[in-house]
């Protein structure tokens, strides 16, 4: 998978998935205003729509595939693990930070797997599947959603929040009335959020 990685000697990795349309280079900025001192991966999803990269399929707007998802959701962790050797970093200290279409699919990762993430930012995520959550004890996660979010409605970042907590994880839901983009308040808040 075509990525950055940048050694900061950092205890902590940001794990950067971009949205729809974006690639590797997207949210770099975000990450250095969050914590510059933390390593990177930022990762390009594989998936082509209309010219777009995406990190799995989808049928229709909202409408995952799910049998594509649940394979990339694999595929994206063991890739993640891999890296963590290759580049020498604190597999047990990643801060997933997605956008959109990289925000589902670090959700679905959360739902699959136990301890992929020390911390999860899930900027304007829907709910990726429903299945049963492995233990979330050990991970704290920012939703960060829009009341007036067309792509992502407001009920399934509520959802989300619910399926989450019941996994026992420490959600923080933020919200903001900016539709589906990102805003200085928000990382502010994201920011805010880390520093605890």
């Amino acid at each position: 998978m075509k990525h950055i990685f940048k050694d900061h000697k950092s205890t902590y990795t940001f794990l950067l998935l971009h949205g729809t349309g974006g690639d590797e280079h997207d949210l770099l900025g975000i990450a250095q205003y969050l914590n510059p001192n933390f390593n990177v991966l930022s990762v390009r999803g594989e998936i082509q729509e209309h010219g777009m990269n995406r990190f799995f399929k989808r049928l229709a707007e909202g409408v995952f595939d799910e049998e594509d998802l649940v394979f990339r959701t694999h595929q994206l962790h063991d890739f993640v693990n891999m890296k963590a050797i290759e580049y020498g970093f604190d597999r047990t200290k990643v801060i997933a930070l997605g956008y959109s279409n990289g925000a589902n699919i670090a959700a679905s990762i959360l739902f699959h797997y136990q301890n992929a993430f020390d911390r999860a930012i899930l900027l304007h995520p829907m709910v990726p599947l429903r299945k049963e959550l492995p233990d979330l004890s050990d991970v704290s996660i920012f939703i960060g959603a829009g009341k007036n979010d067309p792509i992502c409605p407001p009920e399934q970042s509520i959802e989300l929040e619910r399926l989450l907590r019941e996994a026992h994880a420490k959600v923080h839901l933020h919200w903001e009335n900016n539709g589906h983009r990102l805003t200085q308040s928000e990382l502010d808040a994201i920011k805010v959020w880390l520093l605890k």
